[in-house]
Parts: C-alpha cells; structure tokens; sequence
C-alpha cells in the first residue's frame, strides 16, 4: 500500500489577494546586471574575434568530408562552446555572483591554452588534409584552415594575457 502525503497550507500568513496591476516583480533575478564594458577591453574584443572567426571556420569546413575535417571542425565546435561559455560568465558577471573557490582565471587561461594547442594541430591537419585533394569544396575547406590559423593566433594572443593576468594577481 502506498502512503498518501497530506499538505497543509496555512492562510494566515498568506498575503491578501489583489489585483494584478499591484502586483510586485520577481526580484529573484536582480543579481544579473550586463557587464558590456568587459568587450571593449583587449581579452573582451579577443572573445568576440574568436567567436566570429569560430563561425566563419565552421561554416566553411562543414560538411565534413575527411577525416581531418572532422577533427577541425570538433576542435573548432568544442573551442566555440567553451569561448560563449566564457563570454556569458563575463556578461552576466557570474565570476563576481558566485562565491566558490575556484581561481576564475587559472581556470580560463588552462582552458584557452588547451583550444590553442588544439587549434594548432587542427589547422595543420586541415591544410594538410586538403593540400593535394581536388574536389569541389576544396577552396572552401583551405579557407577554413586559413581561419583555423586566424583563430589560433587569437586564442594564442588570448592565452598570453590571461597569463600575464594570472602572474599579476599572484595567485
């Protein structure tokens, strides 16, 4: 036999029923404030140029053909997600909002630095892929190992200041 829960709602304490223009907002949500000022900075403008050229690089490696495509265009989707990641936790301020131990920038400039290395590899191995293939999308698969090396060395310049960050804060 199952057991049957009883809940008990107590209106004493309830607050008189009124219309819904007196209604109040939900304040639950007013720790979300838009930090904009991030993307004018150097490590904010390199996040946008990383997600652009992110999708100038998926976009034109897609669909995946070969092999080495298929690992370009993983580290370019796997770099991608992370790097939106990253620019919603500066946009929303979520690094200020959460009170956990964990060192914010240690924690992105280890992450960058493995998209870098990756993005390394994976241009090569798409320029290299597609170097003696004729076929109708070659051109637009070199373009994308072109940006494949944009994109790398923006992530590159991107692992370079948060290093720097890193040794200044002496964490």
């Amino acid at each position: 036999m199952m057991t049957e829960t009883v809940v008990t709602v107590d209106q004493s304490h309830a607050a008189p029923r009124s219309n819904a223009a007196q209604a109040k907002p939900d304040n639950s949500l007013n720790w979300i404030k838009f930090n904009v000022q991030y993307f004018k900075s150097i490590p904010g403008i390199l996040k946008v140029v990383q997600v652009i050229i992110g999708i100038i690089c998926m976009a034109s490696a897609s669909p995946a053909l070969i092999g080495g495509t298929h690992f370009f265009l993983f580290v370019v989707v796997s770099s991608f997600i992370a790097t939106v990641l990253w620019s919603f936790v500066y946009l929303l301020g979520i690094r200020e909002v959460l009170n956990l131990p964990i060192n914010w920038i240690l924690t992105e400039l280890i992450n960058t630095g493995v998209s870098t290395l990756l993005y390394l590899i994976a241009f090569i191995v798409q320029l290299s892929t597609w170097a003696n293939i004729i076929f109708v999308s070659r051109a637009a698969n070199i373009t994308a190992g072109v940006f494949g090396v944009f994109n790398f060395l923006a992530y590159a310049a991107g692992t370079y200041f948060l290093y720097v960050e890193h040794k200044s804060s002496g964490v």
